[in-house]
């Protein structure tokens, strides 16, 4: 004997909460939209016109003749000159090398910290999560130039050295790549802290406890059990520092010296002292699809392995 279902009526109220679900889903993809994607069609479009004394100091692609047909001009030359020029090449490697650098060192530094932070009691594991965003409490700019004047030559770090004789005289701490390094390490430690702890906090006690009964020493299970299952934690707090600092213009500009030319002083001199636009833009471009292609291709892979 067959049995008949009667599909439920909608009624105006299942219509309304679906409409205001598909509304609020909606306000983050106009906000990408808006704040995100049309600017990057804007870079996009300067990035292909040519740089001239007028302002805007670039030309439009667009131009509609007088037979109504709609002539583009695209001008290459920009992305042609960003792999020509050695000027563009050397900002591109330093920026990679300090971003590098900078996120190996907080990795580093932040593993110990949030294994420490996960593995306390709920209350201490507040006050040590406080304590972590802590420093976003005050001025980004004040912390960096709080920096500037720790590694000033008659700043704390070098009139410590000279009274315990460990040098004879200042040390050039500031106005270097260590400095760059040192002040990226300070600013984005927090991001590499706060995804580990959770990383590490979903970690099954099960799991460890079982390898302690199986005779697992502790040193061996935190290689073969902690350290694996916190990894997609890593590679959070990894990009969350890399990204940000490959394109970091304020620390490098304070903290960093002439020789230490990143891509993000490239672009500011590039848009405001040689009003040259259109490579600048180009410049942006490519640093965007640098950083979103492989952040595209890895949650492709992810998505795939799992």
């Amino acid at each position: 004997m067959k049995r008949v279902f009667k599909r439920a009526k909608k009624t105006p109220y299942d219509i309304l909460s679906q409409r205001g679900h598909g509304l609020i889903a909606a306000i983050p993809y106009l906000w990408l939209i808006i704040f995100f994607l049309i600017p990057c069609l804007f870079l996009l479009k300067i990035s292909f016109s040519e740089a001239v004394l007028a302002r805007p100091p670039y030309t439009d692609i667009f131009k509609i003749l007088p037979e109504g047909l709609l002539q583009i001009r695209l001008n290459v030359e920009n992305y042609l000159t960003l792999f020509r020029d050695e000027l563009y090449q050397m900002g591109v490697i330093t920026s990679f090398i300090i971003a590098s650098i900078s996120t190996l060192c907080c990795l580093l530094l932040g593993y110990p910290m949030a294994y420490t932070i996960a593995r306390s009691s709920k209350k201490v594991r507040s006050i040590l999560q406080l304590l972590v965003i802590l420093p976003f409490w005050t001025s980004f700019l004040i912390r960096v130039y709080a920096w500037m004047t720790l590694l000033s030559p008659t700043g704390i770090i070098n009139g410590i050295l000279l009274r315990m004789h460990v040098i004879t005289e200042p040390l050039a701490l500031v106005q270097t790549p260590f400095a760059v390094c040192l002040g990226i390490v300070y600013v984005y430690l927090p991001f590499m802290v706060l995804p580990l702890c959770m990383s590490i906090t979903k970690i099954d006690a099960e799991l460890l406890d079982a390898a302690y009964d199986l005779g697992c020493r502790p040193l061996k299970t935190f290689f073969t059990i902690t350290l694996p299952l916190s990894f997609s934690g890593m590679i959070a707090g990894s990009v969350l520092v890399f990204i940000p600092s490959i394109g970091e213009y304020v620390i490098p500009e304070l903290l960093g010296g002439s020789e230490t030319l990143t891509i993000g002083r490239i672009v500011w001199n590039e848009f405001f002292i040689n009003m040259s636009w259109p490579v600048a833009s180009a410049l942006a471009i490519l640093l965007i699809l640098f950083i979103v292609l492989p952040i595209s291709f890895w949650q492709r892979w992810k998505e795939v392995k799992t």
